[in-house]
């Protein structure tokens, strides 16, 4: 049943983010859900719409026969934001939902709420700033304490994650008394990043991840190449952030990837390891096409899990008490 003092609390919230944002300057925009792009993830799957409502198309009683691809239903507003950021705004923000096919626990809901901006001219410093500040309006907790993700996890693990191999990544685990999943590589001395990628976010989410930002926020920045996503790399890291408050993390942002080539090479790599695993691939061209002919101007973003503060604010143990309907009776 929906708690409605928490859904009262999240409509006091959503005001207090748009005043915040609109205070600083931003412009509140609104993109497609539903879109021939996706971002390209080994380990998140987006919801496909076989019938987009195309013109032309009639509503059947049997499946229609489709000629083009489907759709999807975003897995973040990313994509488009950054094509109007090639058009030539500057600062924007998008608060909506999403969508993550599989996704469902105490902390996920297949469909969510995210807070996403970007803001032109912001370095990897002040991006990181911006989300300091943010979150200490809305939450009260103080600035975040700022950790790089190599130290973190060597000072608890002993392994450089920057130079790790999934012999000593499993022995870890097993010395830790940790069960890993049986699908994990187990390609002894591999350190290929597919093979240390799923180790090294397991031992991070099961040994350090339930101990940050307990007291203030906690930032944890500079991750492992191999964790680039869609951020630059410069000094052996990825520019990457995340933030953590009472274990969870609420927030993950990148100084942008911006040069076209690099991008179209890292979809390339991605959607190869999405084909070895099973997985489908997830296309990008129009925002690929976008990026060749305007451009991405230098910036920073952040994707941010308005549940999941709503969470932490309410003193909730779960996404359903913070949401009017689970998937399962939506």
């Amino acid at each position: 049943m929906a708690n409605l003092s928490h859904l009262r609390r999240r409509a006091t919230l959503l005001r207090q983010i748009r005043s915040y944002f609109d205070e600083q300057g931003f412009l509140e925009v609104q993109t497609p859900c539903l879109s021939s792009d996706s971002i390209a993830d080994r380990f998140i799957d987006p919801l496909m719409v076989v019938d987009a409502g195309l013109p032309g198309s009639i509503m059947r009683a049997t499946t229609p026969s489709i000629a083009r691809p489907p759709m999807m239903l975003h897995t973040s507003p990313e994509l488009a934001m950054k094509r109007l950021l090639s058009l030539g705004m500057e600062a924007i923000y998008q608060i909506g939902p999403v969508f993550r096919r599989g996704d469902r626990g105490a902390f996920h809901n297949v469909e969510f709420t995210m807070l996403e901006w970007y803001r032109v001219g912001d370095t990897y410093e002040s991006g990181m700033r911006f989300l300091s500040d943010f979150v200490e309006a809305v939450l009260g907790r103080g600035p975040a304490e700022e950790r790089c993700f190599g130290q973190l996890f060597e000072c608890e693990t002993g392994i450089d994650p920057h130079a790790a191999e999934t012999g000593r990544l499993k022995r870890c685990a097993s010395k830790r008394g940790l069960a890993y999943p049986e699908s994990f590589p187990d390609v002894e001395g591999s350190t290929d990043p597919t093979d240390v990628e799923p180790w090294i976010d397991f031992l991070f989410a099961e040994l350090i991840q339930p101990y940050l930002g307990g007291e203030s926020p906690v930032l944890v920045r500079d991750y492992p190449v191999w964790q680039h996503q869609m951020a630059n790399i410069d000094g052996g890291v990825a520019r990457r952030f995340e933030l953590f408050v009472d274990g969870m993390e609420l927030a993950n942002g990148y100084d942008e990837l911006n040069d076209p080539a690099e991008l179209r090479r890292r979809n390339r790599a991605v959607n190869a390891m999405r084909t070895a695993a099973g997985r489908i691939p997830l296309p990008q061209e129009h925002f690929l096409k976008a990026m060749d002919e305007c451009g991405l101007p230098p910036c920073c973003g952040c994707a941010f899990g308005v549940d999941r503060l709503l969470m932490i604010l309410c003193g909730a143990r779960t996404i359903d008490e913070v949401i009017a309907f689970p998937i399962e009776e939506a």
